[in-house]
């Protein structure tokens, strides 16, 4: 009965949300709640919901002072240089745009904190696809999918899991991984071209000025239904700043401005307007201390010498009170990037509700219980390649946390009884991770679709197909390598 209740709550959910019946939030919280009345455990219910607060409260901690402290660093211009190279590369051309959206989550990516990597991927790209009127479920399928591809890294927390879980060493694990790994990155980038030339052929001619003091400069890409031409001028084009903006105002939140339409776009859109490089936010003299305060904060991460909420929480003050010193200035950067901070908490404390009641009811137990015993007998000796197939829809469906700790340890102890490695087994539990990224239940990506400004159910609908198709890639070059 659980497991039938656990399945129908996530369809239910899916369906609610990729039918924009119901907002992300509103289905976290009361779907859930019903099918907890539903399991006859409505009386429970508020012990389900604290015990979900309480374990992902670090997590929206974590979140919110990560956005306000890269927020400030947006806003002073720390990222500018790097994403005025990425653009630079982009130019005009909508297939080296949704590349470099790629590479630069890929690059990004390495920090293991897919926040982070979502913030500054946002950032840096939405200018342009705006001006451009390319499609934004692109920009954020394709950074979900490169990054989740990263998130293996020993550091991001998948493999230091699997790790744990199983008694092993996270290099035994991750070192050997690495040759399917970079396929797997390797075919995220052949997507991304295969999407840009998707997008060039449907936005058609664009013109691009080739520099502050030079000619415009036309460029054709396609010949395809866009038919009009698009002015990319200042941040657009990597000779101005880098990052949107609100009303002109430096918040680093990407927001529709002023201008003509970009070609391509939503008709009812207004084009876009990128940060001012002279913006009054901007701190060239301090560039080099938020520079190291920053390499100083991911380092600390990484070696994991305070827990993450800690450090940004520290960061976030210092960077404040460094940057803008007087009191006025640090209350309107933090009211610049409130929004963001309360939609991203909002929405975690929302998945509370949803994985406090999967995991208090015991529906996820008895769901991975029904996934392992119908497993058929003659699969047994093939063990590391049904765990990497479950992978894709079992860390879906479920937090890290619940298939590295509750999953996980029965598929190695049933692949142990036919011979097959535990090492073999954590391996190719590391498969789903392009997959996982784009989960409700994983509170980063509501930091992409909410800065991107995406509907949480069009960014699945488009970005599921790839992300699962990378992973199959993935679990492929594993098998063909002989690492799984």
């Amino acid at each position: 009965m659980l497991t039938f209740l656990g399945f129908a709550m996530i369809a239910t959910f899916l369906v609610l949300i990729m039918l924009k019946k119901m907002s992300p939030i509103a289905a976290l919280v009361l779907i859930p709640a019903l099918f907890c009345v539903f399991a006859g455990k409505g009386a429970h219910l508020g012990d389900y919901v604290i015990d979900g607060v309480g374990k992902l409260a670090p997590t929206a901690a974590m979140l919110m002072f990560a956005i306000v402290y890269f927020g400030v660093m947006i806003d002073v211009g720390l990222f500018d240089p790097i994403v005025k190279g990425i653009l630079r590369f982009c130019k005009a051309d909508p297939m080296r745009v949704v590349v470099g959206t790629a590479v630069l989550a890929a690059i990004v990516s390495l920090d293991g904190d897919g926040s982070t990597t979502f913030m500054i991927t946002v950032s840096a790209m939405y200018p342009l696809y705006k001006r451009l009127g390319l499609s934004l479920v692109v920009m954020t399928g394709v950074a979900a999918t490169a990054n989740g591809v990263m998130n293996t890294l020993p550091w991001g927390g998948p493999t230091a899991r699997a790790a744990t879980a199983l008694k092993l060493d996270a290099a035994d694990i991750f070192v050997p991984m690495i040759p399917a790994l970079a396929v797997g990155l390797l075919s995220v980038f052949v997507l991304a071209y295969v999407l840009g030339l998707r997008e060039r052929r449907r936005v058609g001619t664009l013109v691009l000025p080739s520099g502050a003091d030079e000619e415009p400069e036309l460029v054709t890409v396609g010949t395809g239904t866009g038919t009009g031409t698009a002015t990319v001028t200042g941040a657009a084009a990597g000779e101005g700043a880098a990052v949107a903006t609100a009303a002109g105002a430096g918040t680093g939140v990407p927001s529709v401005g002023s201008g003509a339409p970009a070609s391509g776009g939503d008709a009812g859109e207004e084009g876009f307007q990128g940060l001012d490089p002279q913006r009054a936010t901007l701190r060239p003299r301090l560039y080099w201390f938020n520079a190291g305060l920053t390499v100083a904060l991911l380092t600390a991460m990484i070696m994991e010498l305070l827990p993450i909420p800690v450090l940004f929480l520290l960061g976030a003050a210092l960077a404040l009170t460094v940057n803008f010193p007087h009191m006025p200035d640090q209350k309107a950067r933090i009211a610049a990037h409130a929004d963001n901070v309360l939609n991203v908490a909002g929405m975690v404390f929302a998945a509370a509700v949803f994985t406090g009641v999967l995991s208090g009811t015991g529906m996820v137990k008895h769901m991975a219980d029904w996934l392992v015993g119908a497993i058929p007998e003659g699969m047994g000796p093939h063990m590391a390649l049904v765990t990497g197939l479950l992978s894709l829809p079992l860390t879906y469906f479920m937090s890290n946390d619940g298939f590295y700790f509750g999953v996980l340890p029965v598929l190695a102890e049933a692949g142990a009884a036919h011979g097959v490695s535990p090492l073999e087994i954590a391996r190719a539990s590391l498969v789903g991770q392009a997959l996982h990224m784009s989960s409700p239940l994983v509170p980063a990506v509501y930091v992409l679709v909410g800065m991107a400004k995406v509907e949480f159910g069009d960014h699945t609908r488009f970005t599921v197909k790839w992300a699962a198709l990378t992973c199959l890639v993935v679990l492929a070059a594993g098998m063909v390598f002989g690492i799984i």
